[in-house]
């Protein structure tokens, strides 16, 4: 049997952050990957890299990145304050998420954001998804104008080469089967390693190797019927391990388990999510037309706020209409200011100069119903106040249900385009109850399992119904170094 002092259970953001943190206490570290070198680091490569923590001014921020000073100070930043990050997090989870988690992920997410870059990470502002020039300056929106350079990935990559460098080891292509428990504490993993068993000891394991969304089944148990059919926008590798693993030992399941991160995503995109075109079937600009569904109708209010905020819960709505589907529509007004997945070449979309031909070519939708639709919007868009991309310009409508509260413009300019949507799982908000301090896992009398922490996905209680955009690396990469220091401090002291 291997030996080490802390065995990291994943290769994600969150696995790295624990590995690292551990060994820079000084214990002895090894990693356990069931994915391929290639295809190895969770859903963290498919992460966008946008980083959502709390800051008071550019000079946080300068911190993190070389930022000029004076496009510092010609610059409008936005602001996300600890007190505006708290407003954001516990409205978008209806007040439900936990109070300590919380307060631990918003005072510590500055401070991490620091340490990261001191781990190789690279950071710079989100100037193309996230800013718009008004007025002749560079206004920043949605809370979070830095993130990483090169996306999740080259976070992971990143942290990878760090890792090396510092003599952690890691094993590729190894499952992690079940924990070595005595009753008393783990010691250790029960692993399968390209298909041999293998045991590794540790006085300590760090579980950190996601949810559950990649498992169709516990989709399905926990989630609901339907959820079976939903595309994993992310690595198939997530299907569960660490939670059964932790649940077999007594450990105490908390938060949201039939919550979900789930979004619009490309109506024909593969079962599983491609690395190399991890952001290709994005439709996140939804905000700016209209959502159909296959009966004709709008349902949802597609501008309630900034897609930052409601486009990890629409995912579901689309998962609920009939046949699993919808289309967003735009006009030519808008095409401009449409992201640029809009623009690649594996999209579903169709194209007509009059709304009755879109309307013939948008598969599987009641033709005359979207007419209807369509004519009620336009004659119910507030046109007397002014269209702006840039801020919540409360342009919305007046008469219909759903009403849309923000961006409506009427559909009156050809070109039409339409682009034909379902649901894309990223990941499952259903975790364990953890120490916040320490990141040890609680059993279900409520006491810590001697030798067990988790980090990342794996974390119950943080997301409730929808999550804030940017908060997913940020959460992983503190609960990981939380994780990581209260196992390292554990080993070390005995």
């Amino acid at each position: 049997m291997k030996q080490y002092d802390v065995l990291v259970v994943g290769k994600g953001n969150a696995a790295l952050c624990a590995a690292l943190a551990a060994r820079d206490k000084g214990a002895s570290v090894a990693m356990l990957e069931a994915a391929t070198e290639d295809e190895s680091g969770g859903n963290s490569r498919f992460a966008g890299g946008v980083m959502r923590f709390a800051f008071s001014s550019v000079k946080d921020l300068q911190l993190l990145t070389d930022i000029p000073e004076d496009e510092a100070q010609n610059t409008d930043w936005d602001s996300n304050t600890q007190d505006e990050f708290y407003d954001d997090l516990y409205r978008v989870t209806n007040y439900r998420t936990d109070p300590e988690l919380s307060e631990a992920l918003i005072t510590k997410s500055l401070d991490t954001m620091v340490w990261l870059r001191s781990q190789g990470a690279r950071f710079a502002p989100n100037y193309a998804s996230q800013s718009a020039i008004v007025n002749g300056k560079r206004k920043f929106f949605g809370r979070f104008p830095v993130g990483i350079a090169d996306g999740g990935a080259g976070l992971v990559d990143a942290l990878t080469r760090t890792t090396v460098k510092k003599g952690i080891d890691i094993f590729y292509e190894t499952r992690a089967v079940s924990l070595i428990y005595d009753e008393r504490r783990v010691l250790g993993v029960k692993a399968k390693c390209r298909g041999e068993p293998v045991e590794y000891g540790a006085r300590a394991v760090v579980l950190a190797c996601g949810g559950f969304e990649a498992n169709p089944e516990w989709r399905t148990r926990y989630l609901g019927p339907g959820w079976e059919l939903a595309k994993v926008r992310g690595t198939r590798f997530n299907v569960g391990d660490g939670l059964r693993m932790a649940l077999d030992i007594g450990a105490c399941p908390y938060g949201n388990w039939s919550g979900r991160h789930a979004v619009s995503w490309e109506l024909y995109a593969p079962e599983f999510g491609v690395v190399e075109k991890s952001h290709d079937p994005y439709r996140h600009s939804y905000l700016y037309g209209l959502m159909i569904n296959a009966d004709g109708k709008r349902f949802v209010d597609e501008g309630q706020d900034f897609y930052n905020y409601t486009y990890a819960k629409y995912g579901a709505e689309v998962l609920r209409q009939p046949n699993h589907f919808a289309w967003q529509v735009f006009d030519a007004k808008i095409k401009p200011i449409l992201r640029k997945e809009y623009s690649g070449k594996e999209v579903t979309r169709v194209v007509a100069n009059t709304l009755e031909e879109l309307a013939a070519k948008m598969e599987g939708v009641n033709a005359a119903a979207f007419l209807k639709t369509v004519r009620e919007f336009n004659a119910a868009v507030q046109t007397n106040i002014p269209f702006n991309h840039a801020v919540k310009d409360g342009r919305g409508t007046v008469g219909i249900e759903p009403v849309k509260s923000n961006w409506a413009n009427p559909l009156d300019t050809p070109p039409f385009e339409a682009y034909g949507v379902t649901c894309g799982i990223t990941f499952t908000f259903g975790g364990l109850r953890i120490k916040r301090e320490t990141g040890q896992v609680i059993d279900l009398n409520f006491h810590p399992i001697p030798g067990l922490y988790a980090a990342g996905e794996m974390v119950g209680g943080l997301f409730y119904f929808n999550y804030p955009a940017g908060t997913g690396l940020v959460s992983g990469s503190v609960f990981g170094r939380i994780a990581g220091n209260g196992a390292g401090d554990a080993v070390l002291a005995k």
